[in-house]
């Protein structure tokens, strides 16, 4: 099923914005279990710092030199890196190439992953803060895409936690996250 991955990044930061509203407590525990409330809306905000950067053409060490540290208000600096980050989405061309840290990728799997990551992203802070835990089902799907052929190297990479054991039959959602070390049940 071919994905509309542009549409699709606007919908998963829409899907982080709504349940960034409703965030009550900041010190809140995430699923990752190294990060509360903050760090989480601190780490997804600053992907998107790097977006317009990356997409400009700059290397890993250029972008880093152009990032300035994020304030206070972290509803505010989502609400501005992401808006930015949707634009270069949206003037980059699909087939260009951006130097990412661990490799050199066209634009089009760099935006793959970023709505993928923005896409879990939301579930976690859902879980957090005690919001909607239902996602968008066409961005499950597509983040299915993307994970679920990674499913031997996601925990080695360090950046997941070991998959979860569910049922095979599990709902979609279930099965995209336990992939990425979340236990949705």
């Amino acid at each position: 099923m071919p994905f509309d991955w542009i549409q699709l990044q606007h919908r998963a930061h829409a899907e982080f914005a709504r349940r960034l509203g409703q965030v009550n407590d900041w010190n809140a525990s995430t699923p990752n279990a190294d990060w509360d409330i903050t760090a989480l809306v601190r780490h997804v905000t600053s992907e998107q710092q790097w977006v317009p950067h990356l997409l400009k053409g700059k290397t890993v060490d250029e972008a880093q030199a152009s990032i300035e540290p994020l304030g206070d208000d972290l509803r505010a600096e989502w609400d501005r890196h992401s808006a930015a980050a949707t634009q270069a989405w949206a003037e980059a061309p699909q087939d260009a190439s951006v130097q990412l840290s661990y490799d050199t990728v066209t634009v089009e799997d760099y935006l793959k992953e970023q709505v993928s990551d923005v896409t879990i992203h939301s579930w976690d802070l859902a879980r957090a803060s005690g919001a909607d835990e239902e996602l968008d089902q066409e961005l499950v799907e597509a983040a299915w895409t993307i994970f679920s052929p990674q499913k031997e190297t996601l925990a080695a990479s360090g950046l997941f936690a070991d998959p979860v054991a569910i049922a095979e039959d599990a709902p979609l959602q279930v099965r995209l996250l336990a992939l990425t070390g979340r236990d949705a049940r």
